[in-house]
């Protein structure tokens, strides 16, 4: 997104919102607004389809321990580093993201052992109408910031305006389809969602933070500020060097530590994160005693790299750990907006020359498998599934959007024979290129007399390696692939503004696709800066199977939606697709637990979340 540039400038539109703000703050009382009251009976939670599944007399999450020990210290390390400690500002790349639940809390929580479901927080119950047109959230009167100021229907009211004009893109789209916002009373706040026609509205609406009024500077937000933000959260920054180091302190006094949804999470005293170059970096942290947790993303170093003193002794213990979530997607990124990948044919012949099968064997052990959708492992991929009839109709409005074999769901990436140099698949390739009007010339691909040539932007040593293999083998149908290493500062900003022509990207992969599909595949994502459209997408058979996802009213239609989605990607060969272990690797200090149960869906940034864990040490003696 576009930053505020001059003093001038964010002083207006400081003063643009306070006047909003204020608007809203004198709104008509409750008795003013009776002729459109509410259908909805108050509940509990929020469900994307159907109910929760906990009651409301659910006395803790199913992956909690209220039994756990509070105290002790965790020790974790990030890759890259911050410049700010705002996580919300469309400069996402810039903030630690642990602040988020830690530090900032949500209107409601989502219980990370179910698809999609919401229980009380900061908001103790909520209202909603059978069809998701308003929305009504309850604020629990015991609600506090950490300075023990309470939270009032202004903060929501704050954050919401707040977020709708200068947080992330999801915010800003999601929040600019709201009819109004209203504060019924110092504990109440109504959202019109009328014509919004999107089941998981009222869920984003649940998940939105809640910012102190009285402490954040709206002026400052979109800049790179360090001043510690005001949270309502189990635990409060005490130490914050850019760049380098966060150490969250645990709140003695947090406000919500005995509500159901919070019940013995939270259980460490002191989290410490020291922030390293790459993942070689964080390994070597590990080995020399400076980590208590590290998850583990090469094969070869958790095939033969974990043989040292601390694992053999005991003190650090190597765990596999299963997620229930959809894989996701992790590829090489053709960056659209760049005129040489236009021709879908040139996408599909370098997507061709990777060659999975060399790569997994000796790269990573035969650990992997290849990735062949955006939605993999779950009943939204489309991969061997023929087209339903409900696909069929919704495709048939956008001819040529979707291959045969997709639709028949034939279609998979290429299998090498596991050489490193097969001939077959390079023949294929050249003669695709061919058909596309390229021909090699004097050892190099070229076009009207232009080579073939671009660059990789890639962030650390394991990056590298697979981009130098892949243009290598570029290389030998005649493609110039450079690949370059950038600092994590340039790397961000680079992405930021779409200023690659290919990218190594990844699409996490959530229990129900939603509302972040509009921001990485639709028209309206293409320009907008830190949008995580990588890709540059745009086609109407795009937005139409996303609005039909998100219009959708049944699990069954989600289904269709995100499958059709899911073939449209496909045939448009916007990315490479690299390869995926649905397992999460992790290495811990043998000091810290976690319950027997870990939940399906956990959180990022860490593949399971750490609030559940707690330490050894701690426990009385």
């Amino acid at each position: 997104m576009l930053r505020a540039g001059h003093a001038v400038g964010r002083m207006i539109g400081a003063a643009r919102l306070a006047a909003l703000i204020h608007v809203i703050a004198v709104l008509p009382p409750v008795s003013a607004l009776a002729e459109n009251p509410l259908q909805g009976p108050v509940t509990h939670g929020l469900a994307l389809y159907g109910d929760p599944a906990l009651r409301k007399d659910f006395d803790h999450l199913p992956y909690a321990n209220p039994e756990a020990p509070k105290g002790g210290r965790l020790r974790l390390g990030q890759r890259g580093g911050f410049a700010s400690l705002n996580p919300f500002n469309a400069r996402f790349g810039d903030a630690p993201q642990l602040i988020i639940g830690n530090v900032l809390q949500s209107l409601m929580v989502r219980s990370q052992d179910e698809p999609y479901s919401f229980y009380p927080l900061i908001a103790e119950s909520v209202e909603i109408d059978e069809a998701r047109e308003h929305v009504t959230f309850h604020i629990d009167p015991r609600a506090r910031f950490s300075d023990k100021t309470p939270i009032l229907a202004s903060d929501v009211l704050f954050s919401f305006e707040l977020l709708k004009s200068k947080g992330r893109p999801n915010h800003r789209a999601i929040f600019a389809l709201v009819k109004s916002a209203v504060a019924l009373d110092d504990h109440t706040v109504r959202f019109d969602l009328t014509g919004v026609k999107d089941r998981e509205a009222p869920l984003i609406l649940a998940a939105m933070p809640v910012l102190s009024k009285r402490t954040t500077k709206v002026e400052r937000f979109d800049d790179l500020d360090m001043t510690i933000p005001l949270g309502s959260g189990p635990y409060v920054i005490s130490e914050a060097k850019a760049g380098a180091r966060l150490v969250l302190r645990r709140d003695p006094d947090y406000w919500a530590r005995d509500i159901p949804s919070q019940r013995g999470l939270y259980n460490f005293d002191e989290i410490d994160i020291d922030y390293y170059r790459d993942g070689a970096a964080l390994f070597e942290a590990l080995k020399a005693g400076l980590l208590d947790y590290r998850e583990e993303t090469s094969a070869a170093r958790w095939s033969t790299g974990y043989d040292f003193p601390a694992v053999r002794n005991g003190a650090i213990v190597k765990e596999t750990l299963r997620p229930g979530r959809p894989t996701g997607m992790e590829g090489f990124v053709f960056n659209l907006r760049k005129g040489i990948f236009r021709d879908v044919r040139l996408r599909e012949a370098i997507a061709m020359m990777y060659d999975f099968d060399w790569i997994n064997a000796n790269f990573y052990s035969g650990l992997y498998v290849r990735t062949e959708s955006y939605f993999g492992e779950s009943d939204y991929s489309s991969i061997g599934r023929p087209a339903s009839a409900a696909e069929r109709a919704l495709l048939s409005k956008f001819p040529g959007a979707v291959r045969d074999d997709v639709l028949e769901g034939r279609w998979r990436p290429v299998q090498h024979d596991g050489s490193g140099r097969d001939r077959t698949v390079a023949k294929r390739a050249q003669a695709l290129l061919a058909e596309a009007g390229y021909g090699v010339v004097d050892g190099r691909l070229e076009k009207n007399g232009v080579p073939l040539v671009f660059e990789i932007m890639i962030r650390d040593r394991d990056e590298e390696r697979l981009a130098l293999n892949f243009a290598a083998a570029l290389k030998r149908i005649g493609i110039e692939a450079n690949p370059r290493v950038y600092d994590e500062v340039q790397y961000q900003r680079r992405r930021q503004r779409f200023e690659y022509d290919m990218m190594i990207g990844q699409w996490l992969a959530y229990a129900v696709p939603g509302q972040e599909q509009m921001h990485r595949w639709s028209a309206a994502s293409l320009d907008k800066e830190d949008s995580l459209n990588l890709a540059g997408a745009a086609s109407p058979a795009l937005d139409a199977a996303i609005d039909a996802l998100l219009a959708s009213r049944m699990k069954a239609d989600s289904i269709s939606a995100a499958r059709a989605l899911d073939r449209v990607l496909l045939s448009g060969f916007y990315f490479v697709p690299l390869q995926h272990v649905n397992a999460i690797w992790c290495a811990h200090s043998a000091a810290i637990r976690h319950p027997a149960h870990t939940p399906l869906f956990p959180m990022f940034p860490y593949g399971f979340t750490l609030e559940n864990w707690w330490s050894e040490k701690a426990r009385p003696r």
